[in-house]
């Protein structure tokens, strides 16, 4: 998954951004409000983490910029302010969660993980199962039959990606968009080196190439 964080505190948008890449997103990190819509409004997030004081362009003028448009990817707003009333207005901007410094970075991933489950990219059950294929999102645990299969966290996101549109094909592009962050500027051809490596570990007939257009996830035989 890709996620955008939006946060002029610069030694905390790292420090978020750091812990979050170990949980195996890639993250973009922008700290100024216009570049933020403007990153928000190009580019595919999955997920925007967004302070609500911010300069150049407030939280709640880039919400309410991106619902007006009809973007409607998760936001998690973060703000130093207290009181219902900021909540309140941070929710009817159209936010979908908000928490309040200083917060645990625990409930910051837990928030960050229930809104990815809700947006419902896989179906309810973070639970996908493909003949003896199980993979399991939430716990980040992948099963051939009854064995587990151990893979690095860039496998797992790869992986993930062809998983959660299983049978359809995913190109090239939209695996390094939503596995590698913006400033990756290496080969793209990493992508195949992911392929291959999963192909190995979980079975050579798994994940078909389909020339010119990417890679489709099929049920092992």
């Amino acid at each position: 998954m890709r996620l955008l964080i939006v946060e002029d505190e610069k030694r905390l948008a790292l420090s978020l951004a750091k812990g979050l890449t170990a949980e195996g997103y890639a993250v973009d990190v922008v700290h100024d409000g216009i570049d933020g819509l403007h990153r928000a409004s190009e580019g595919t997030y999955d997920l925007i983490v967004l302070d609500i004081m911010l300069p150049g362009m407030n939280g709640y003028r880039i919400c309410s910029t991106l619902r007006a448009a009809g973007n409607d990817v998760p936001i998690l707003m973060l703000t130093a302010k207290d009181g219902e009333y900021d909540e309140a207005e941070g929710l009817d901007t159209g936010a979908d969660d908000y928490l309040t410094k200083p917060f645990s970075y625990v409930v910051l991933v837990a928030r960050v993980k229930a809104l990815l489950r809700r947006r419902g990219n896989g179906g309810p059950s973070p639970v996908h199962t493909l003949g003896d294929l199980k993979v399991d999102t939430a716990a980040r645990r992948v099963f051939r039959g009854e064995d587990e299969v151990t893979l690095t966290t860039k496998e797992f996101a790869v992986l993930e990606q062809l998983v959660l549109r299983a049978g359809e094909v995913v190109s090239k592009g939209e695996i390094l968009e939503h596995v590698w962050d913006f400033a990756y500027e290496g080969d793209p051809n990493i992508v195949e080196v992911y392929v291959s490596t999963l192909r190995r570990k979980l079975g050579a007939s798994l994940i078909k190439t389909v020339r010119g257009a990417g890679y489709r996830l099929e049920a092992p035989r």
